[in-house]
């Protein structure tokens, strides 16, 4: 009472800083404008849109945003609507933004996707994957397939069965919302067809952390953006960055790297998932990165060889054709499309209990969820319709021609004494160029797939691939032989799904140090046997396939690096065995592949959230840092382990060789493991895995079991009452 008062009495007003109040902070998304847009796309009104929409724009000004503080030119003369593109084009430049099945409900996500398959546009996935039911087209003709995929730092799903139904991949380096924060699905939203779709446990939390692992470099993202395109060479590419100072020289880094397509989020994003103090204040505005991306593109020839997307809050036309002009070619929507389908900005995304059924998993809160598809169409086509007025007002005809029209935009006179200090001259700067160059995208980028060795093996395994024989191959490989096998997987992943062709359908045996990416996204049924070493990413998305690295010298110990770092990552399923030791970060991510390895350097085991993995000799530090899921067996002949292991998520004990409800897979510690060993053994003929199975006795005294605290509580709860069958939810 002394500190608070009686009652609450005293107590600061919260303000209306995050969710609307009466008298409060001002925000853009109002009760009016809720409404006016809920009943536009509702009753296909045209005029209610049109109040919207004028509420919306003079909210922009009244509140600055920078968009608002510009005035549009326009034309002499105006131009009759009927000579202005049409909107049945202009639409195909929207998308819906990266919202994950898990941060919202299975009806709100597909109903995106339904709606933007309908209209030519695109929805994204976010960072949840895609139950494979939704490649399937519906009865009626409609799909819920999303057309983007996102490929993220937690990699929930990411097989190359998933990457090979997209027409575009997207790599997520940060998000608008919250530039520099990972994210996070508490273990309350992962339920059972989640959990199925992320490869994962349900009730056991998901972090996402926010550096990709294979991403520390402008070559590293040439590296993934090769293997994503490896996987799938019909879809594009693209980088989702986020607007900050100096963005526009991370954007010419990734346009040389051969990405098709670059994202600028603006900091006003973010739903679903973000934490309230991630909504506001970090980053910075749309306007901000987009003209400088633009510019810096522009100035360096690389501009028509991508296609630039903006996203963060985009609500009207106006907002397009701002966008437009400073250089945008496409537009992505997130909040409004939501809030066409019955979103009130209640503000409990986070929480789990969303009252129409979107931002929440809660069965009975879903049943609530009365959004159609028709509305998010009718919202798009409104939108449209609104920038081809526009674009009739500045007398252009077609979208391509207000692209990087800079010119066309001037500052707006306002009466805020701060507002009037600002110097917007170096966004509505024109870039010139030392000569003409392209201002929108015109061109592919070059990507030279035909000449990668998965190429020139294809006609040779087209029989195996269709299913109708097996074959075996000989080659060699060296270091510029980057992504071996990934177009290869790719093309059964689009044949045959996840389930893969039966095992050894194709065995490639090769010799030589392979490059990058050695057996990335690897499907089932593709066996690599490698005499040699392999470079960093091996094994990464393992997708089913198996994979063995040994040394040419039959009788090396195995103490020797033979596999580079980051090894495994995000694996979904499969099998690898490498005789000799592995690099840093060895298994990150792994969620359900079964590794052994004979070493292994720093943060192995980092973020794994199933699968198990077998350590046969000495590790470096920070072992199993943010596990989750999945179990880890380390061979401790030194007794030194526990000092080198991050203990904070894991518990170490002994081997049972008893089938107890926290084991892995229904089986005994012994049985797992002796099971590996012998694999381990039969695929490299490691004299170690030997040694260890002939004096069983001796050595298993010796291993440590790691095991993730989350994990143990979520197998012990389906134990005492089964989890239902993960079902598609349709």
């Amino acid at each position: 009472e002394q500190a608070y008062g009686r009652d609450g009495e005293g107590q600061l007003d919260c303000g209306g800083e995050y969710a609307y109040r009466i008298g409060g902070e001002e925000h853009l998304w109002t009760p009016a404008t809720v409404a006016s847009l809920q009943q536009a796309v509702r009753s296909e009104s045209p005029s209610t849109y049109e109040q919207y929409a004028r509420l919306i724009n003079e909210q922009s000004e009244r509140l600055m945003t920078l968009r608002g503080m510009m005035d549009i030119k326009v034309a002499n003369e105006e131009l009759p609507l009927e000579e202005v593109e049409a909107a049945s084009e202009i639409v195909k430049r929207f998308s819906t933004g990266a919202m994950s099945f898990g941060s919202i409900s299975w009806e709100a996500h597909t109903s995106l996707a339904i709606a933007m398959n309908r209209i030519g546009g695109k929805s994204n996935t976010g960072e949840g994957g895609e139950d494979p039911l939704r490649f399937v087209p519906m009865e009626n003709g409609d799909s819920m397939r999303s057309a983007i995929k996102q490929v993220a730092s937690g990699r929930f799903g990411v097989t190359a069965e998933y990457l090979a139904n997209s027409d575009m991949m997207q790599i997520k380096i940060a998000q608008g919302a919250k530039p520099g924060e990972g994210g996070q699905l508490p273990g309350h939203k992962v339920d059972v067809n989640i959990a199925k779709v992320r490869h994962s446990v349900p009730g056991v939390g998901l972090i996402s952390p926010p550096p990709h692992h294979d991403i520390y470099s402008i070559e590293d993202i040439a590296q993934i953006i090769h293997d994503l395109k490896n996987v799938n060479p019909d879809g594009d590419v693209s980088v989702k960055l986020v607007s900050r100072y100096g963005v526009g020289t991370v954007a010419a880094g990734v346009a040389k790297a051969k990405s098709d397509h670059i994202t600028i989020a603006g900091h006003d994003g973010g739903t679903g998932a973000s934490p309230l103090s991630s909504i506001k204040h970090a980053g910075t505005p749309w306007e901000l990165g987009l003209a400088e991306t633009n510019q810096t593109l522009v100035i360096n020839d690389l501009r028509s060889r991508v296609v630039l997307q903006v996203d963060g809050q985009l609500k009207t036309g106006r907002d397009v054709v701002i966008g437009a002009l400073l250089g945008a070619d496409e537009f992505g929507f997130s909040t409004a499309p939501l809030v066409a389908q019955g979103c009130l900005m209640m503000r409990k995304c986070h929480l789990n209990t969303c009252p129409v059924g979107i931002a929440t998993q809660n069965p009975e809160l879903r049943r609530k969820f009365a959004g159609k598809p028709e509305h998010v169409v009718n919202y798009f086509f409104f939108v449209a319709e609104e920038v081809r007025r526009e674009m009739a007002r500045m007398g252009i005809r077609k979208f391509n021609d207000m692209i990087g029209r800079v010119d066309l935009l001037v500052r707006r006179p306002v009466s805020h004494p701060k507002a009037r200090q600002l110097d917007l001259g170096m966004i509505l700067k024109y870039p010139e160029a030392p000569r003409e160059v392209g201002r929108f995208h015109a061109q592919p980028q070059e990507h030279g797939l035909e000449r990668a060795l998965d190429s020139r093996l294809l006609p040779k395994l087209a029989a195996a691939i269709a299913g109708k024989e097996k074959t075996e191959l000989d080659i060699k490989v060296s270091n510029s032989d980057r992504t071996f096998a990934t177009i290869i997987s790719g093309r059964i992943a689009k044949l045959h799904g996840h389930a893969g062709l039966p095992d050894d359908s194709i065995v490639i045996r090769a010799t030589g140090s392979a490059g990058q990416s050695f057996g990335a996204f690897l499907a089932r049924g593709l066996t690599l046997k490698l005499v040699g070493d392999t470079n960093d990413y091996c094994g990464k998305g393992l997708s089913g396939g198996t994979i063995a690295v040994m040394p040419p010298d039959v009788g090396r110990s195995g103490a020797d690096i033979i596999v580079g770092n980051t090894c495994l990552y995000g694996a979904i399923d499969g099998n690898c065995y490498f005789r000799g030791v592995a690099g840093e970060r060895f298994a990150v991510r792994n969620s359900g592949a079964a590794a052994v390895i004979e070493g292994a350097g720093d943060h192995c085991c980092e973020y794994m959230t199933g699968g198990t993995v077998v350590v046969l000799g000495s590790v470096g530090r920070n072992f199993a840092a943010g596990m989750s899921g999945g179990v880890a067996y380390v061979l401790d002949e030194e007794d030194s382990f526990a000092s080198c292991c991050n203990r904070s998520m894991v518990d170490l004990e002994g081997l049972s060789d008893a089938v107890v409800a926290d084991s892995h897979l229904g089986r005994s510690d012994v049985d797992l493991l002796r099971s590996l060993l012998r694999g381990h053994h039969s695929h490299t003929r490691s004299p170690l895995a030997a040694a260890v199975l002939k004096d069983w006795n001796t050595y298993a005294g010796r291993f440590v079991k790691v095991m993730p605290k989350e994990y143990r509580r979520a197998l012990k709860a389906m134990a005492a009452e089964p989890a239902p069958e993960a079902v598609s939810v349709a």
